[in-house]
C-alpha cells in the first residue's frame, strides 16, 4: 500500500496524514471512556467514529501517530493554526500505550519541525484534573502561563445547568 503523506519520523513513530484504514485503531481510542475523559466529546460508536475519521483524513491539524515496529495507529497529535504564528498543540493516545513516551516523542518531533518553519509560539490548554497531560507539557518545557477558573463548559447536568471547569494554559516559545 502506498503511504499518503508521512509528515515525519522519529525512532520508534511514524507521523502522518489519517488514512480511511486507519478506522479500527482509531475506533480502539475513541471508544474508551477513560481515553476521551477530559476531551470536548463522549465516546463515539464505530459510526461515528467513521464520520470522524473522514474530517480527520481531511484534516492538515490531525496528525496520526504510528508504530513503526508493527504498522499500529496509537494516537494522534493535533497542530491547530491560530494567530501570530502560533499553534495550538494537543494528543489523545490508546490508553495502551500510556506511560512509553509516544506522545513525547511525537509532539516534540512536531515541534521542532513547527518552529524551523517559523511558528513562533506553540500553546496547549489542558484540564488541571488532567495531571498526565499538564505533566508532559512540563516535561516538554512549557510554561504555565495562567490557569483560568470556571471558564468553559462540554456538558451540562440533569437540570441543563453548565458544568464549568478550569483550564491550565502552557506555551513554548521558539
Amino acid at each position: 500500500m502506498e503511504r499518503k503523506s508521512i509528515l515525519a519520523e522519529t525512532e520508534r513513530l511514524i507521523l502522518r496524514r489519517y488514512e480511511d484504514e486507519d478506522l479500527q485503531d482509531l475506533y480502539e481510542y475513541l471508544s474508551n471512556p477513560k481515553v476521551v475523559d477530559y476531551e470536548p466529546y463522549k465516546t463515539m460508536t464505530l459510526k461515528e467514529t467513521e464520520d470522524n475519521l473522514k474530517w480527520r483524513v481531511l484534516s492538515d491539524e490531525m496528525i496520526a501517530v504510528e508504530l513503526k515496529s508493527t504498522g499500529k495507529m496509537i494516537g494522534n497529535v493535533y497542530l491547530g493554526k491560530r494567530d501570530f504564528e502560533s499553534l495550538e498543540i494537543g494528543y489523545v493516545f490508546n490508553e495502551d500505550y500510556w506511560n512509553k513516551g509516544y506522545a513525547k516523542e511525537s509532539c516534540n518531533k512536531l515541534m521542532e519541525l513547527a518552529f524551523q518553519k517559523g511558528i513562533h509560539r506553540i500553546y496547549a490548554e489542558c484540564d488541571p484534573d488532567n495531571q498526565a497531560s499538564w505533566r508532559l507539557l512540563e516535561s516538554m518545557d512549557f510554561a504555565r502561563e495562567g490557569y483560568l477558573k470556571k471558564n468553559v463548559y462540554f456538558w451540562r447536568d440533569s437540570n441543563g445547568k453548565p458544568i464549568w471547569k478550569d483550564t491550565f494554559i502552557y506555551s513554548k516559545l521558539k
